[in-house]
């Protein structure tokens, strides 16, 4: 057994975003793709990304119509976009959706003969191995969830099966990530608070996950190698240190917006349980949250300006979390009491066996305070919905099999039905 981490160059500092212009004429880009969503074009972040690339004197072309949680239609759009102008760099400036959409755009790109099903995961796409160049891709996030700048991993909508996939690669990871703190001035409350919940379930999913050594047979070439090789010893130290971070600033960031080091530090978390999960993976909080995502009726999130419903990811993924790590604590009990513990839950007298409840009441504590929606329940699932989400969860095997625990479908019934109500 083997483990190997792949992780993006990262750059970090207030203001740094200044030297992305000098980058791009250091990498001789003369055609540049500037990617990012109509919400973020007005704002700070994509002002500061155009006033470096005038600067420098690079040219480029904008693309700012990328879809909030995207679907297989709008990583097309995009995909036409980049095959059309011929890039030789991106930039992409925004969440995980602009940074992921522009992973997808560079890849078929670079590859245009290849279907769209090529590169998509198995079972639902052939997950063909990535053997193409690909061009420099510098991600500048604007939320402080994702990880995307630091991962070889894009998600999206797949619509007719109404289920979210992706892509998943070492081949589409960026190839320099710029985390600038000023950009999490301009988040809203609960953007803030749902991006904060995916790096939450990051650090709590990769800690947890099968180990590498006990994953399937070793692949027969290093290109096979998965992106998401199970826990590992390196991934656990920045799963540990996200989470400690997550512990102790999240609440402030979503509370205080003027929380300057808040803010800064949970920028920092995010790209670090990146690092964790873009090398060990996630498991089922996440396995489970497509089928949330992707079976939305019509819940519209507070601070969103969109015109679809959707479930923001963070929040899709957090809403099992209580269910899901009281289910798995049955194997390595230990690391879930380590994980209460470090949330702030008092273990000097807990039992062993007892782990998983702890965990899963430190989680509903920690959601409460945070005026988090009570369970699937309260953004518009029913019972009767529980077999449609569970079919939906059965073809995210890529991350499902990395559970330390193994699930049967009556298992996942009931972790969906624990779910409806959190308090």
């Amino acid at each position: 057994f083997f483990l190997q981490m792949a992780i993006s160059n990262i750059r970090y500092g207030e203001g740094v975003t200044k030297e992305i212009g000098m980058d791009l004429q250091n990498l001789g880009a003369r055609r540049v793709c500037l990617m990012t969503d109509k919400n973020l074009s007005k704002l700070p972040p994509v002002n500061a990304v155009l006033n470096s690339l005038a600067k420098y004197g690079i040219n480029f072309q904008m693309y700012d119509n990328v879809r909030v949680e995207p679907t297989d239609q709008s990583f097309l759009d995009a995909i036409q976009f980049a095959k059309k102008g011929e890039f030789d760099a991106y930039v992409a400036v925004g969440g995980g959706s602009v940074i992921d959409t522009c992973k997808a755009a560079n890849l078929y790109a670079a590859s245009p003969s290849s279907e769209f099903l090529d590169y998509v995961n198995a079972p639902i796409g052939k997950g063909k191995p990535v053997t193409v160049p690909l061009k420099p891709l510098i991600a500048v996030p604007t939320t402080s969830g994702t990880g995307s700048e630091t991962t070889g991993v894009a998600i999206f909508d797949f619509k007719e099966l109404k289920v979210k996939t992706g892509i998943a690669s070492r081949a589409i990871k960026p190839t320099l990530g710029i985390i600038d703190p000023l950009h999490t001035l301009s988040m809203p409350e609960r953007i803030v608070a749902n991006s904060g919940f995916d790096v939450l379930c990051h650090a709590l999913e990769s800690y947890t996950a099968l180990p590498y050594n006990e994953r399937s047979p070793c692949p027969s070439n290093p290109i096979e190698r998965p992106a998401y090789q199970g826990s590992n010893p390196v991934s656990d130290v920045w799963a540990l240190h996200a989470l400690g971070i997550v512990a102790k600033y999240l609440k402030r960031a979503i509370r205080n917006p003027e929380d300057r080091e808040a803010r800064a530090n949970m920028h920092l978390a995010s790209a670090f349980a990146g690092i964790g999960f873009g090398n060990a993976g996630v498991h089922l909080c996440h396995g489970m949250s497509y089928p949330i995502s992707g079976l939305v009726k019509t819940y519209k999130p507070k601070d969103y300006n969109v015109d679809h419903s959707l479930v923001p990811h963070g929040l899709s993924v957090v809403l099992t979390s209580p269910a899901v790590f009281a289910f798995t604590a049955q194997i390595h009990p230990e690391r879930h009491l380590e994980a209460a513990e470090i949330l702030g839950a008092d273990i000097r007298t807990a039992r062993i066996k007892d782990a998983g409840l702890i965990l899963a009441d430190t989680l509903r504590k920690f959601l409460f305070d945070l005026n988090v929606d009570d369970g699937l329940a309260a953004i518009g699932y029913s019972k009767a919905d529980i077999p449609a989400l569970v079919k939906g969860t059965l073809p995210q095997e890529r991350v499902t099999k990395l559970s330390p625990r193994p699930q049967t479908e009556e298992d996942l019934s009931a972790l969906f039905e624990a779910s409806m109500k959190l308090y």
